[in-house]
């Protein structure tokens, strides 16, 4: 679609809040349609709140908001996101049941923000669909729903279900239908607008503390990761990294496939690959500097292994995301 000012019909998204829901996730994403209207100078989206009840609802920061509706009056929205936060199985009852599903049957596309996919998942609505949910709740959700794939994706879009796993991955998820919608310059005047330094796609994971994959029990395998990640520029060898430890090298190794489900090198490559990312988007840095503060030899080895990983060199990538900057002419007068 173009992004000129021709008119169109507004989408109108639906917001359900739930007790303790996440003030981040919510505003967010409603932010992000605000600056759409302001920076396409028309009006794009509009937006519908909801409880339960009908009643004020207070968010886990302690603010309460004043809902438009309850959930029963639901009508004319393309998608209604149900938004979650902590104690997330407190908010479960038969009446939100009921109605969600009532809601589902109606065709109307259904989202989630952070923990509010557990409460679509118990209603039966994210079976056999790819979902996420926050960090905190994965391997919970992947045990109590089997039959909803959980991943750790920021967002996902699996034909009529979006779902974000909380946090500013809500910015992230709304930049991503306003692209689809209205097209990228659009999404980068927003993105520019909230001072963002780089719009998260599909591709992006979210980051999930090592102490969580582990657990408490694998105390040495962490204190290799904590030192990998502590020398990225300069790597440690696999027998330094051992003796560090106070492992064997094949102690180590056997540590890392069972629970990471690969070599200790290829792991030490990926974080130093993954950093090579944040600094080739994120900053002004040559790709020979790049290369250096990630501890590789060569720019060229560098390329090479940050297009197997990848699928794109670095210099391409880079490119590409100059080039849709150089797209966008940020509207005069705006003010996020």
């Amino acid at each position: 679609m173009s992004e000129k000012n021709t008119e169109v019909k507004p989408d109108h998204f639906g917001f359900l809040l739930v007790h303790n829901y996440s003030m981040i996730a919510f505003t967010s994403a409603i932010e992000c349609l605000r600056m759409a209207n302001r920076a396409a100078q028309s009006t794009l989206y509009t937006w519908s709140i909801y409880s339960i009840d009908g009643l004020p609802i207070k968010a886990s920061n302690g603010i309460e908001i004043t809902p438009d509706f309850g959930i029963d009056s639901v009508s004319n929205v393309s998608i209604f996101f149900v938004c979650g936060g902590v104690d997330i199985s407190d908010s479960w009852n038969k009446s939100f049941q009921f109605a969600i599903r009532k809601i589902a049957k109606r065709r109307i596309i259904l989202g989630a923000l952070c923990t509010g996919s557990y409460l679509l998942a118990r209603a039966g609505l994210l079976d056999g669909y790819k979902c996420t949910i926050h960090w905190e709740n994965i391997a919970s959700a992947r045990e109590e729903f089997p039959n909803a794939q959980f991943s750790d994706d920021l967002f996902q879009f699996d034909r009529d279900r979006i779902t974000c796993a909380g946090g500013q991955s809500s910015l992230d998820m709304m930049l991503k239908l306003i692209t689809d919608r209205h097209g990228p310059k659009l999404a980068a005047k927003i993105s520019e607008q909230f001072m963002c330094e780089r719009i998260r796609g599909t591709d992006d994971r979210q980051r999930i503390p090592l102490q969580l994959h582990l657990g408490a029990n694998q105390p040495k395998l962490t204190e290799a990761v904590t030192l990998m990640e502590a020398n990225l520029e300069e790597p440690i060898g696999l027998n330094e990294l051992s003796n560090y430890v106070g492992i064997s090298c094949r102690q180590l190794e056997r540590l890392f496939q069972k629970h990471l489900n690969c070599v200790p090198t290829r792991y030490y490559l990926n974080l130093r690959l993954n950093r090579a990312r944040l600094l080739l988007l994120q900053t002004s840095k040559s790709i020979v500097d790049i290369a250096l503060a990630c501890g590789f030899i060569s720019a060229p080895h560098f390329s090479k292994c940050y297009r197997d990983m990848y699928g794109i060199p670095p210099r391409d990538e880079r490119r590409k995301l100059q080039n849709s900057q150089a797209q966008d002419v940020p509207a005069a007068g705006l003010a996020s």
